[in-house]
């Protein structure tokens, strides 16, 4: 099993920036994601970010392109999430996510989750 422990989320202000860290701990996170998804109050947990375990190949949600960024270190067991400009529809519980696989739609269903770490914006 692999525990998946999130770190970094609190408040930021609009139009800064803040990273959010998941180490994964029990073994080392094998093929072939990690990544994030989030969720706000009523509403579907909702795609942000996946990143292959090589790094090299990285998706976004619609929402978040351009702005947010995905990394990885294996040898840490460690993927981060760099937000940059928040917006208003940006606060949300932040979750990590690995391994799992793909539907035939190309929809990530992760196998292993985190807790979660909120994050707010300020305006």
């Amino acid at each position: 099993q692999v525990q998946l422990v999130e770190s970094g989320g609190g408040l930021v202000q609009a139009g800064g920036s803040l990273r959010l860290s998941c180490t994964a701990s029990g073994r080392t996170v094998s093929n072939p994601y990690m990544g994030w998804f989030r969720q706000t109050p009523g509403k579907e947990r909702e795609f942000v970010s996946r990143i292959t375990y090589d790094g090299k190949n990285s998706w976004y949600g619609n929402s978040v392109k351009g702005r947010f960024a995905v990394s990885r270190d294996n040898a840490k067991n460690t993927v981060w999430l760099q937000m940059n400009n928040p917006k208003p529809e940006d606060p949300a519980v932040y979750f990590c996510a690995a391994e799992g696989g793909l539907l035939i739609t190309g929809t990530w269903l992760p196998r292993f989750w985190g807790q979660g770490t909120q994050v707010t914006v300020s305006t």
